[in-house]
């Protein structure tokens, strides 16, 4: 029987293979026959093991900044599920396609919370769905004008903070009592 340890394990050894050793075949090891990977915000992903093998090899392994760092924050598990929260920190030094695909290099910093929403199959991996603000994104790297940005409900630069900072500025003072 396959327990929650078990799959938090598969888990780590996956995000251990896409991000750190590379190893594409280790990270389709950890996956089921027929996977799904889905990159909400930028709809970057793909579903069947060939199409996410191409995906992965593709866009995503080995296609992130040098210093592209992950940060747990939350861990919650229960039955065939596991959603992870965590701090994604890198300097778009190099096109990263799964979060800005087409956009050249800005030279810019960007630290955003990222929720992945992991299922699976026994003790493999059958889907991923990854999402983050990508308003934030955007804001972060310039490609949405502070003066934009000002206007519009988003915090683009505060994700870190967040977890222990202040809440309810963008409603306003009067608004916040």
């Amino acid at each position: 029987m396959t327990t929650t340890s078990d799959r938090e394990r598969v888990w780590e050894l996956h995000t251990t293979s896409e991000f750190s050793s590379l190893d594409l075949d280790t990270t389709m090891a950890t996956m089921s026959d027929e996977p799904e990977v889905v990159h909400v915000p930028t709809a970057m992903g793909a579903r069947g093991r060939a199409s996410v093998r191409h995906f992965y090899r593709r866009w995503f392994v080995g296609h992130n900044a040098a210093d592209f760092a992950i940060a747990p924050l939350t861990r919650t598990t229960g039955g065939t599920r596991l959603v992870d929260e965590m701090l994604v920190s890198f300097t778009h030094d190099v096109e990263v396609p799964w979060i800005l695909p087409g956009v050249p290099p800005t030279g810019r910093r960007v630290e955003i919370p990222l929720i992945a929403v992991v299922s699976f199959e026994g003790a493999l991996i059958s889907g991923e769905h990854i999402y983050w603000d990508q308003a934030a994104v955007l804001g972060q790297t310039g490609l949405l004008p502070a003066e934009t940005m000002a206007r519009l409900p988003v915090v683009a630069d505060q994700h870190g903070a967040l977890t222990d900072g202040p809440l309810n500025q963008l409603a306003g003072e009067q608004r916040r009592g």
